[in-house]
């Protein structure tokens, strides 16, 4: 009898500890255990993006920057080079700008033209002075100019080779 009474009490302690309520705060009470006592997860260090020193630079020594074999890509407005690398489906390789890429992009931005004869040709010469362009074309060639302000980094200035040191 002993043993049938103890029996029938081990039931009714087990059946009361296993109710739904019971195993739905266990389950939550480990869950929250677990979120504490977890490790937390390795920091990311950031890739450092290399420094960009402002340069001075000419016609020629703005060519290179044309996007080609990875290089980054450089574009003139009004004598100030920007980093328009970040634009590369645009200006760089293969991009609807491309022939701007590394040269002076001026002319071509005032007129909406993107021809080869709106670059300049010699590039040991003195740069273009955009003296013969109208209001119109000014005011558009200012638009670009404030876009690319807005949008891109300016990383140089670009002089004749006469005023280069």
């Amino acid at each position: 009898m002993v043993g049938l009474a103890a029996e029938v009490l081990a039931r009714r302690v087990s059946c009361s500890l296993f109710t739904p309520l019971n195993l739905l705060l266990a389950s939550l009470f480990l869950y929250t255990a677990y979120s504490f006592l977890k490790p937390a997860p390795a920091a990311v260090i950031p890739k450092e993006e290399p420094a960009i020193v402002f340069k001075t630079f000419t016609p020629r020594t703005l060519l290179p920057f044309n996007g080609e074999n990875d290089a980054p890509v450089y574009l003139a407005v009004r004598g100030r080079v920007f980093d328009v690398t970040r634009g590369r489906n645009f200006y760089g390789p293969g991009g609807p700008y491309a022939n701007f890429a590394g040269r002076d992009a001026s002319r071509g931005l005032a007129c909406g033209s993107f021809d080869e004869d709106m670059l300049t040709k010699d590039l040991d010469g003195s740069l273009d002075t955009l003296a013969d362009l109208d209001r119109e074309q000014l005011e558009a060639l200012q638009g670009w100019e404030d876009r690319f302000s807005d949008k891109y980094l300016v990383v140089g200035k670009l002089v004749p080779v006469s005023e280069a040191a």
